[in-house]
């Protein structure tokens, strides 16, 4: 598959699983009376993440298991999704002689990848939480690890929104130098007259 045809695969899926959970798991938490899920990545110690898995009840923790399950599958479509948006962008500003841009792309396209590895981890720590494992380390190991994932694939998106907007820049720019420059006075008066 060429790197086009990924894009539009993971995109899609992208945004399926972006969609769907809101509806099939955190509503169903909402119900609980407790927070989502990004409230759970953000318990940061024992005490609150045990407090949200009360509020939670056991229904509520085999959403959140299942949801959590799902989330690997969103770290692949996101994590490729953009790791190859932001290396498309990349070869566009070398192919265009956006150096800033150019060399920003020898690092930050892989961003989205380290961004999804980074919640891969998180997950790992919230299961633990969930299963009521490892002590007082797990809550803010999976706070800390949230935290740099959101960090590094916002930089990444952003990568890729100034690309798609310097792009479009440039080809507006393109289409008003490429229009015709309007006739001077001089070239009025050069043109012959009409006999009446």
């Amino acid at each position: 598959m060429t790197r086009k045809q990924w894009l539009i695969l993971l995109g899609i899926a992208m945004v399926a699983l972006t969609i769907i959970p809101v509806f099939v798991f955190e509503k169903r938490l909402e119900h609980t009376g407790g927070p989502g899920i990004v409230g759970f990545e953000f318990a940061a110690t024992k005490a609150r993440a045990s407090q949200i898995l009360a509020e939670w009840g056991p229904a509520g923790r085999r959403v959140a298991r299942l949801s959590l399950i799902v989330d690997y599958a969103y770290m692949v479509s996101y994590g490729g999704f953009f790791t190859l948006a932001g290396l498309a962008t990349r070869d566009l500003a070398r192919t265009r002689d956006w150096r800033r841009l150019a060399t920003a792309g020898v690092i930050v396209p892989f961003f989205a990848t380290a961004a999804a590895l980074f919640d891969a981890t998180e997950n790992v720590f919230l299961l633990l939480v969930l299963e009521g494992h490892g002590g007082a380390h797990p809550p803010l190991i999976a706070t800390i690890c949230s935290s740099i994932k959101f960090t590094l694939i916002t930089i990444a998106i952003l990568y890729v929104l100034c690309g798609l907007a310097w792009r479009a820049a440039t080809a507006n720019r393109g289409k008003l130098t490429s229009l015709p420059a309007p006739a001077t006075a001089e070239e009025h008066s050069s043109e012959p007259r009409r006999l009446t």
